[in-house]
């Protein structure tokens, strides 16, 4: 694949974040002609994701360049730093010039604590939903909701379909195709217990407190989507 537009694209990592829900669309854009993606944070300290897996950021807020697409994603841990002054300043800083602004799961409550979603919708984690409307997003349940400049995954895996949503965008759905192709994308879970609509009540509810237990939170409610 050639491509002689050049994109800068930047993936934000924290401490406590979903690993795939940046991984999986990193895995996508890597695959594209002439990108240059940033993976950022403060520092170039290694972070814990909320799974125990540690990366390494290599560009910090301060040394980042202008960016043509700028994304967030979320995680167990978020709520210890998703109302961090630097990061939501970073974000509208970055969201200013970028030409597509984009989150995977929680990463929306990012760009809505920034106020990057004020008049658009998002997607988001099943389980955030209500969170989001709360914020006065109008909240999708989309795998992919693409409102204008705003691009938006659900929840962890979505990030492969948004990785995806985001390739054609920019390159068009040729390429987008060939690298669904390259990395083997064909979805066949064993199960049909993969959203709240299908998964049934009783399931849910299960999630709902294992989920609450990890992030240490009250109980969550759900938004009926």
């Amino acid at each position: 694949m050639t491509h002689s537009q050049q994109h800068i694209i930047g993936l934000v990592f924290y401490p406590g974040m979903t690993a795939l829900d940046i991984v999986g669309p990193q895995t996508v854009l890597s695959a594209l002609p002439n990108v240059q993606i940033h993976r950022l944070w403060k520092t170039l300290d290694p972070i814990k994701t909320d799974d125990g897996m540690i990366i390494t950021p290599d560009t910090t807020f301060e040394n980042c360049p202008t960016l043509d697409v700028i994304c967030v994603g979320g995680g167990l841990k978020q709520a210890e730093i998703v109302d961090d002054p630097e990061i939501l300043e970073f974000l509208r800083l970055q969201g200013r010039t970028a030409k597509f602004i984009t989150s995977v799961c929680g990463g929306s409550e990012f760009l809505a604590k920034a106020g990057l979603l004020d008049g658009y919708r998002a997607a988001t984690h099943w389980a955030a939903r209500q969170k989001l409307a709360e914020l006065g997003v109008e909240v999708g349940t989309e795998r992919v909701v693409i409102d204008r400049d705003r691009i938006s995954g659900g929840g962890v895996t979505a990030g492969i379909d948004f990785g995806l949503v985001l390739a054609e965008t920019l390159y068009g759905e040729e390429v987008a195709k060939l690298v669904q192709l390259m990395i083997e994308y064909n979805p066949a879970p064993p199960f049909n217990a993969g959203s709240p609509e299908t998964a049934g009540p009783e399931l849910v509810q299960k999630a709902i407190a294992a989920v609450t237990a990890s992030m240490g939170v009250e109980k969550m409610q759900v938004a009926k989507g």
